[in-house]
C-alpha cells in the first residue's frame, strides 16, 4: 500500500536526480539536465507538452535563452510514492516579472519520467 499524504521534503533530501536536473537546469546545463529524464518522459510547462528526450532536449536549449532571470528553490515536499513537488520564485524579464512555479515530478526507474511546471 502506497502513502499517498504529501510530506514535507527538506529540499536537501530530493531525490538526487530531481537535485541534478534542477541544478543544471538553473545553470544552463542542458547536456547534464536531459541526463535525469528516461527515453520515454514528458515535460510540460506552459501549456505545451515535449515528450521524449528530443523534443525536451530542444525545450531545455530554448527556455535556457528565452528569458533572463533568477530562481530560487523555496520548498519541497514528496506528495506520494515516486512523486515529488519543487516551488521556485522566479524573477526575471519575462511577462509579469515575478512567479512561483510549481514543479511536479513522477519518477519511474530512477529517473525522472513526467515533469509538470505551473502556477
Amino acid at each position: 500500500m502506497s502513502d499517498s499524504r504529501p510530506a514535507t521534503t527538506s529540499t536537501d533530501t530530493l531525490p538526487e536526480v530531481i537535485t541534478r536536473y534542477l541544478d543544471a537546469h538553473r545553470a544552463h546545463d542542458g547536456a547534464t539536465a536531459i541526463t535525469a529524464f528516461n527515453a520515454g518522459a514528458a515535460v510540460t510547462d506552459d501549456g505545451r507538452t515535449y515528450a521524449g528526450t528530443e523534443e525536451i532536449r530542444a525545450w531545455l536549449d530554448r527556455s535556457a535563452t528565452e528569458y533572463t532571470y533568477t530562481s530560487r528553490l523555496t520548498g519541497a515536499r514528496r506528495t506520494g510514492t515516486d512523486h515529488y513537488t519543487a516551488t521556485h520564485h522566479l524573477e526575471g524579464d519575462f511577462p509579469g516579472g515575478t512567479v512561483d512555479l510549481h514543479y511536479r515530478f513522477t519518477l519511474r526507474d530512477g529517473l525522472v519520467d513526467r515533469l509538470v511546471i505551473e502556477p
